[in-house]
């Protein structure tokens, strides 16, 4: 088989440097987790302009943020009611509002296509599971089952919404999965003695991004795979700590965070050309970005 078999991209994956402020091409909105003053909440920024805008404002922490299908509101984690719970707020602004309310570990959510459908990960069976629950009718079912100390991480839904990538630590350490919503029935992605997290598909849905790290190493590549071969080309790879890939609505750019200043920043960078861009400037992390979806995808949803 050739699944982990590896391919740099040209010379794009490592940059010469990365510009502050808008790029040329395509112009996105982007939101993400960031930390300002010690407190850690939602922002958004369209990146035609560069302009910052706070969508969260909470002592508590906030993070982890996802477009809703539409566009028009964010799905996030926040531990304000003492536990993570999974809340939405408007990207117009407003109170969030809080989508489950239980006193156990709920984080880490995406929405389906048509917006129906959430997944998220849960403890209110113990070990940490892959939820799927219907917003109509709150009927929630497990997804995924792994070993009582398992680890799980950043679902995403394919296009299609037919299938969903996780990273899983069960048994042989993190490791990439691809599972069938309708039968459960689940594959590994990434390669044994190589591992990855935090993937994401993309638009077309041929193919996952995710985050390739040796044990403990202070660098990490962003390596894209392709589902029907198992080929894999490596992205990003920046002598830094680089995480959260996500893929503009369009799959020509990526979106992820990187600490290669020493401080964790979003970053774009074009995938053809390898020109890169820091979105976020001044003092502050930030990780976790997203893509608001594309007009297209946002018209969809509204059906």
């Amino acid at each position: 088989m050739v699944a982990g078999l590896l391919a740099l991209a040209c010379d794009h994956a490592v940059p010469e440097r990365a510009e502050e402020g808008p790029g040329p091409g395509p112009q996105y909105s982007l939101v993400y987790e960031r930390v300002k003053g010690g407190n850690q909440d939602l922002y958004q920024v369209e990146t035609v302009t560069g302009a910052e805008r706070r969508l969260t404002d909470h002592p508590a922490e906030d993070g982890l943020p996802r477009f809703a299908p539409g566009g028009r509101r964010v799905v996030f984690s926040s531990d304000r009611s003492g536990a993570f719970q999974l809340y939405e707020v408007a990207l117009a602004g407003g109170a969030p509002r809080r989508l489950r309310a239980n006193g156990f570990t709920e984080w880490q959510a995406d929405l389906s296509p048509d917006g129906r459908t959430l997944a998220f990960l849960s403890k209110k069976e113990g070990p940490e599971l892959l939820f799927l629950m219907d917003l109509r009718s709150q009927a929630e079912r497990v997804l995924v089952r792994h070993g009582p100390r398992s680890i799980l991480g950043n679902p995403h839904f394919s296009p299609d919404g037919r299938q969903i990538v996780f990273s899983s630590n069960w048994r042989i350490g993190h490791q990439i999965y691809l599972v069938e919503v309708a039968s459960g029935k689940e594959r590994r992605l990434s390669a044994l003695g190589r591992g990855g997290c935090e993937p994401r598909f993309h638009p077309d849905g041929t193919k996952v991004v995710y985050v390739r790290r040796g044990h403990l190493s202070d660098r990490s590549r962003l390596v894209e795979h392709d589902l029907a071969t198992g080929r894999e080309r490596v992205l990003v790879n920046w002598p830094a700590l680089n995480y959260d890939p996500v893929y503009s609505p369009d799959g020509s750019e990526l979106a992820f965070a990187s600490n290669i200043t020493g401080e964790n920043a979003i970053y774009r960078q074009n995938l053809t050309t390898g020109k890169s861009w820091r979105v976020t400037v001044g003092a502050g992390p930030a990780r976790y970005p997203d893509y608001q979806p594309s007009t297209a995808a946002r018209m969809l949803a509204d059906r």
